[in-house]
């Protein structure tokens, strides 16, 4: 038995779970927030499962990753730094380059490609790499690896992830879709396609990953065909805050009116739009919920365009496999919100013919199983997803542990 560590750092946060491999047991997990200031938090779920938390200074990534290794052994969840064989870190941006995951080797070069990517990622990459270099100056023996939420997209077909614009974008700056999430998609997916569909061949699926971040995948014998997210996360569908796709001009156009700067107005597409700007209240669900059945009118309109946007994705990609043999809700709100799932199957049920189990919808929150009548089109379940697992199973896979 030996110890894996799945990281996600971000800009301000470091957040961690350590695996006993192979069984795959999660021993703890835990998160340091408000990296940088001195009230710092840092929480932690001693062996018993109880969180522990502190709020002290955390002035950078290394003193976070500090207190989680100094938090790792004062609650004798390790008693050695020994037992710890190898760190997995999401990354969000892979560009062309990693259509799986790879090594932190000693050469720099995965590191020097993530970097030479901050540009198309820059919330994401750069703290993914602080979080890196943290841990291998703290456990420079340990093997790291990188997991990217792009690599899944990698399969898609040129036709699928270009831009109808001149080619040379692509070729000079390397402008294209590359989705994110696949992570969870493919865990999805694996699942989905083993439990479900019985590992049956040419199997045709579409995940939804439905969060305040969402995306669509549609998936051909475990391969990524299309997924909604483009060159950032910003394309799709309408999401919490971010606007999803759009007409591009609709950006110039607030530009030369507003007379704000192109960074402002990209800045509140990304931060202040979809749910959150439409509705006028909050970019969580149950916010918007409570004031939908209260008849608020701007909930009542966030709702119905975000179901439809979603609705048109899941039509578009059924006829971008051909057929569909199951549809996967997961992440936050396809996980634990059944009303949000019932308003968008309402609005593909007619033409579809998918339909939901009132019962088996309502009582399935936070936890695995079948939300579909028995005459439904397609067979629709929710499937808790596990990203950290992937990155744990991925660091075994390449450190050959």
């Amino acid at each position: 038995m030996y110890k894996v560590m799945a990281v996600n750092a971000g800009s301000s946060s470091l957040k961690f779970k350590l695996y006993e491999m192979p069984e795959e047991k999660a021993l703890t997990s835990g998160i340091c927030e408000r990296i940088g200031h001195d009230d710092g938090i840092f929480t932690i779920r001693d062996k018993e499962g109880n969180k522990v938390t502190k709020v002290l200074p955390i002035k950078d990534h290394s003193v976070a990753v500090e207190l989680v290794i100094n938090g790792l052994l004062e609650h004798h969840i390790i008693e050695s730094l020994d037992e710890i064989k190898g760190i997995g870190h999401r990354i969000v941006q892979g560009g062309p380059y990693f259509s799986d995951s790879a090594i932190f080797g000693e050469d720099g070069d995965t590191e020097k490609k993530i970097e030479s990517l901050i540009p198309l990622a820059p919330l994401h990459n750069g703290p993914h790499l602080i979080g890196y270099r943290a841990f291998k100056k703290a456990l420079p023996n340990v093997g790291q690896i990188a997991v990217f939420d792009t690599s899944f997209h990698q399969t898609m077909e040129e036709a699928d992830y270009l831009y109808p614009i001149d080619p040379e974008y692509y070729e000079k700056y390397q402008l294209r879709r590359y989705g994110a999430h696949g992570t969870s998609h493919r865990y999805l997916s694996e699942i989905a396609q083993h439990k479900y569909l019985h590992d049956k061949e040419d199997s045709r699926i579409i995940t939804l990953h439905i969060g305040s971040g969402a995306s669509l995948c549609a998936i051909k014998d475990g391969k990524c065909v299309l997924t909604s997210m483009g060159l950032t996360p910003l394309g799709g569908i309408m999401m919490g805050t971010r606007t999803g796709d759009m007409d591009p001009s609709v950006f110039n156009y607030l530009v030369s009116k507003t007379g704000r700067s192109a960074e402002e107005i990209f800045q509140e597409f990304n931060k202040k739009s979809g749910l959150l700007g439409v509705s006028g209240i909050s970019n969580d669900t149950r916010d918007i919920e409570a004031a939908y059945h209260k008849g608020d009118k701007r909930a009542i309109l966030a709702i119905k365009m975000w179901a439809l946007k979603l609705s048109q994705f899941i039509a578009s990609y059924a006829c971008r496999l051909g057929r569909v043999d199951i549809i996967v809700w997961s992440a936050g709100i396809g996980e634990n919100a059944p009303f949000y799932r019932q308003a968008v199957i309402d609005e593909c049920a007619e033409f579809m013919g998918l339909k939901l189990d009132k019962k088996l919808n309502e009582s399935t929150i936070g936890k695995e199983g079948v939300i579909s009548s028995k005459d439904s089109s397609i067979p629709m379940v929710v499937i808790p997803t596990d990203e950290e697992i992937m990155i744990a199973r991925d660091t075994v896979r390449l450190l050959k542990l």
